[in-house]
Parts: structure tokens; sequence; C-alpha cells
């Protein structure tokens, strides 16, 4: 990961483009991206979109990840790092007990054992 960012870090700086790269600009584009992938799956099922799009989809997905290295690399934050603590954090909102199997969000989930596995 940390060779894929120094690649990142260099073609933006190759291209002077750091100056436009402060942390609001660099979310509202991480945004903006991310609304970019969702746009290839608009009126399609997510096959259809999948099958038809997958170029489409790669490319829009490379620059949100882009935008969030980026992003993180500028904020001194270590990616690997934070993914393990909020996963860390999801399992003690999300205890399999609670979730295996369900969508709801961690308020919305039951406190019934009944479907833990022993």
């Amino acid at each position: 990961m940390e060779q894929l960012i120094r690649e990142i870090i260099a073609f933006r700086d190759e291209r002077d483009w750091k100056q436009y790269h402060n942390p609001k600009d660099l979310a509202l584009s991480l945004s903006l991206e991310a609304n970019e992938l969702l746009e290839v799956f608009q009126w399609k099922t997510s096959e259809e979109a999948v099958h038809t799009k997958r170029t489409e989809i790669e490319e829009e997905l490379a620059d949100v990840l882009i935008y969030a290295m980026t992003l993180a690399h500028d904020l001194e934050i270590d990616i690997a790092s934070s993914i393990r603590s909020k996963i860390t954090k999801n399992a003690i909102k999300y205890p399999i007990y609670k979730s295996k199997g369900s969508s709801q969000k961690y308020n919305e989930l039951s406190d019934d054992r009944s479907n833990e596995q022993t």
C-alpha cells in the first residue's frame, strides 16, 4: 500500500497539483467521485451494471481510492491502522450474535441471543 501511495503522490507532485489538494477539496473530490460511481449503477440492477459497466466501475472506484489515499497521506493517517481500528469498533457495535444475517443498523438490533451459535 505504501508503494501505491508513493506513486499517487509522485503523479500529483509531478503536475504541481498539491496546491489544490487541501483536506476540504480532497474530501469534496472524494465525495464527487463516489457519486460518479453511484451514477454507473443508476437505473440498472446491480448485476446489469456490473456486467455491462465493469470498466467504468473500476475507473470510478480507482478515483475514489486515489482521493482517499491522498487525503490520508496529507493528513498523516495510517490507512491500515485506521481500518483495523474501525473494524474493532464495528465488531463492538455489531456483535455476531446480534448482527449475523441482518442489515439493521446497530441501534436497531435486538439483544435476542437465541440466534447465537454455541
